[in-house]
């Protein structure tokens, strides 16, 4: 049965010799790239198009044409390939339509090599974008599937190819237009179907097939991934690009400018060997997806496999809800559709007419989300599964304070690749938890919104209680920083002005493991802040000298973490400006900003400190959705990492480094 998909859902591939045919209502340019396991492509030779149609496993037409056949084998793609993503485009030029939404919606059909279809996606809603990522074959557990994605862009095939990663994107993107309006190969048929042999049926008057282009080349010291890339400014559908919400959702991520999408970071180490192989998972039976394995991402170490696993629960959780909701708005759109019809038709507004219209309406909308609830509900079914066998195999870093890892939980040799900083769910199943990771070291510091204004759930609880969850949570993080960190390599250093978090800060004082007793008072604010002041600038010189061996002997090299309780009271202006050099210059060269605050509190300093909350990480002591994902935008709950009630797991931890510290003073 052809599955008929809709943005955003997926559809398991039962075969790897496939075909993909495209109509469209004009001659569009078809072309597909490579991407590696974070969807990045990686060079010019990983994109096939009209100018150079050939790839190992994937074959393009060489012309713009209404009608395209793409022949793609998915078992001879190049190891390092996990996703496919096919590609529309109008063709620049005079008699050209300027945008999709002129001619008739796109349609795509991914289909065996006798014909049959297996996956089927229209392209509707498309408006001003001239260029469109339509479906994308990517690698799952093992397994091949198609995605319906449907992403326009207005700024054309150079946004499209910027937004997957590709350096110079706009020179390809002209080149490939170049190639088109020149006509080359302009007499070259499209690619001709295949048989199930794979061997091509050649039209007795086409030329042969040209031998194929030679695979990209393994990297080797090249990074595993970049970034990656949120939906850029030209995508105008499928994902909502900068979508955010909430107060202060602009700062909820990593690099992220001032009210733009949330960019959740994807690896980037240096790697100089193979990758191990993921765990090969048990074998399922006949037309059931495979038992999940913790592990089964691609990766350098069981770490990384684990870190990318989870991003890929996350992005699969974020599109199957994203096309639940589609199909779901999609039918009560109809409904409305067919009532204002039948509302509008004379002979419905007498007798029964009208009513048996209305209710036939009403049972196709619940006949149609009941079907997308069903498919949901497989997806998230196989998705909890899978969480439950991962979130077992966590190492400690990556955990929960409830997992028993922590338990059996040693000091460190080096340092992990991320840290878990709290959960994250969507409302249609609260249960399913995605861990939220950031990368380490801190990439940028972290600001624990203590404002009562900050959301419905913070209006609810007290201000007293909200402040103390506040900097319990600094605490629980500046402990997990401690404990992920090898010994006396990571400094924690508190500000405290009035001495209000006295005890939220006792798990940290009673271990010993504060660089100094917390600072109050106008004199402790000044002489911290001008300790790391001077350590930031001191190193900043150091390493823009080349003379790292030039720094004093007792200036401390390791990653410090300054905790600022009750921000603004006790803060002058010049501690107000050290305190926004140090957000914005101290995370290079290791020295991280925890600020425990309330926007309302500053509101007396105007846009002043607005580059400070921009350049924090905001999170919550309660649950609150102001996090978005870079997919499809939609708004997640977040709750923070909290110990289980009576459990002396903390000071068990903490414990533990003081000890390490003690046996490794340096």
């Amino acid at each position: 049965m052809t599955a008929e998909l809709v943005r955003g859902q997926n559809h398991t591939l039962p075969q790897t010799r496939l075909e993909i045919r495209v109509s469209a209502g004009s001659p569009v340019v078809a072309g597909a790239t490579l991407g590696d396991e974070h969807g990045t492509v990686r060079g010019t030779e990983w994109v096939a198009h009209p100018g150079s149609p050939r790839l190992p496993g994937l074959e393009v037409s060489r012309q713009a044409a209404a009608d395209h056949r793409l022949a793609v084998d998915l078992d001879a793609l190049p190891g390092a390939v996990h996703r496919v993503t096919v590609l529309l485009a109008l063709p620049t030029g005079a008699g050209h339509p300027a945008r999709f939404g002129a001619v008739a919606a796109p349609f795509v059909a991914v289909t065996g090599l006798d014909g049959t279809e297996i996956a089927t996606f229209t392209l509707i809603g498309l408006d001003t974008e001239s260029a469109v990522a339509a479906l994308e074959l990517y690698r799952r557990q093992g397994a091949w599937k198609v995605r319906a994605v449907g992403q326009g862009y207005a700024a054309g095939l150079a946004g499209m190819l910027a937004d997957q990663g590709l350096d110079r994107a706009a020179e390809l993107a002209a080149s490939i237009q170049d190639a088109v309006a020149s006509g080359l190969a302009r007499s070259v048929a499209p690619p001709p179907p295949r048989t199930p042999d794979g061997e091509r049926v050649r039209h007795p008057a086409g030329p042969a097939p040209a031998p194929a282009d030679p695979a990209p080349p393994r990297p080797g010291s090249e990074p595993l991934g970049g970034p990656t890339t949120a939906p850029g400014a030209g995508a105008t559908t499928g994902a909502a690009p900068g979508a955010t919400t909430g107060a202060g959702a602009g700062n909820a991520a990593p690099g992220a400018a001032g009210g733009g999408p949330i960019d959740y970071a994807h690896p980037r180490r240096q790697t100089s060997a193979p990758p191990p192989p993921p765990p090969t998972a048990p074998s399922a039976a006949p037309g059931q997806p495979a038992p999940p394995v913790a592990g089964d991402a691609t990766g350098w170490s069981m770490d990384e496999r684990l870190y990318n696993q989870i991003w890929g629960m996350f992005e699969d959780l974020a599109r199957a809800v994203a096309a639940y909701r589609s199909a779901v708005d999609f039918a009560e759109s109809r409904m409305e559709q067919e009532l204002d019809r039948a509302l509008s038709d004379p002979r419905h507004r007498m007798g029964g007419a009208g009513d048996v219209a209305r209710e036939r309406a009403r049972d196709k909308c619940q006949d149609l989300t009941a079907r997308a609830r069903e498919v949901l509900d497989r997806d998230l079914a196989q998705l909890a599964a899978e969480s439950a066998v991962v979130e077992p195999a966590l190492p400690a870093p990556y955990a929960g304070w409830d997992n028993p890892v922590w338990h059996g939980y040693r000091v460190p040799m080096e340092l992990p690749m991320a840290l878990r900083l709290g959960e994250l769910h969507l409302p249609e199943r609260t249960d399913l938890r995605i861990p939220l990771l950031v990368r380490l070291p801190l990439e940028r510091g972290v600001w624990i919104d203590s404002g009562r204004t900050a959301s419905e759930a913070a209006a609810a609880t007290g201000g007293d209680r909200l402040r103390r969850l506040a900097m319990d949570s600094a605490v629980t993080l500046a402990a997990r920083l401690l404990a992920v960190y090898p010994a006396n390599e990571f400094s924690v250093h508190v500000i405290d002005p009035a001495g209000a978090a006295a005890g939220a800060l006792a798990p940290l004082t009673d271990a010993g493991v504060l660089a100094a007793p917390p600072a109050s008072g106008a004199g402790g604010v000044s002489a911290v802040l001008a300790h790391l002041t001077r350590r930031v600038d001191l190193v900043q010189m150091a390493v823009r000298a080349g003379a790292a061996d030039s720094l004093p002997p007792d200036l401390d090299t390791g990653e410090h973490l300054l905790i600022v309780n009750d921000f603004p009271h006790g803060f002058d202006d010049r501690a107000v400006t050290q305190l926004r050099y140090l957000a914005d210059e101290g995370p290079a060269v290791g020295v991280h900003l925890l600020m425990v605050a309330d926007r309302e509190d500053a509101r007396d300093y105007g846009p002043v400190l607005d580059p400070l909350w921009r350049s924090l990480l905001r999170v919550t002591p309660v649950a609150d959705d102001h996090l978005v994902d870079p997919w499809v935008g939609h708004a997640w709950t977040y709750e923070p990492c909290r110990v289980p009630e009576g459990s002396r797991v903390l000071e068990q931890v903490l414990a533990l480094v003081a000890a390490a510290r003690r046996a490794d003073p340096r």
